[in-house]
């Protein structure tokens, strides 16, 4: 049975918030707008963290990827310095689309609620 904490999931909290301090204090290209890591998955033999971000302005996310990926080696070598493990894995980012599905499909729902209630709402006239 698996720990309810793993070795990769806590290399993956440290990744998470030492690459949210680089990237805001290091990386100074001006396509890098306010990058927010939402979740690294780091594979089990540590050769790769999978980097989910999202940023502002919305709509620059492709030119993020680039830029962040082209600096994955100097990330790299900056998680070497924090992790105390034999290996760093490879930071691979990757834009998360979770939170524009999210907010799409919640005005779906509210859109389908109203629609219900407008269909089956009482008529005045039948009350009488």
């Amino acid at each position: 049975m698996p720990r309810e904490f793993s070795r990769g999931k806590r290399i993956g909290d440290l990744i998470q918030r030492e690459l949210a301090t680089l990237i805001q204090t290091e990386i100074k290209d001006p396509r890098v707008g306010l990058v927010t890591i939402n979740e690294v998955k780091v594979s089990r033999d540590l050769a790769f963290a999978d980097v989910y971000f999202t940023m502002l302005p919305e709509g620059s996310e492709p030119q993020g990827v680039e830029v962040l990926n082209s600096a994955s080696g100097f990330l790299r070598s900056q998680l070497a310095k924090v992790l105390s493990t034999r290996t760093t894995p490879r930071p691979r980012f990757h834009f998360d689309h979770s939170i524009e599905n999210g907010a799409r499909m919640s005005k779906a729902i509210g859109e389908a609620i109203k629609k219900d209630e407008a269909n089956h709402r009482p008529d005045e006239a039948d009350q009488s």
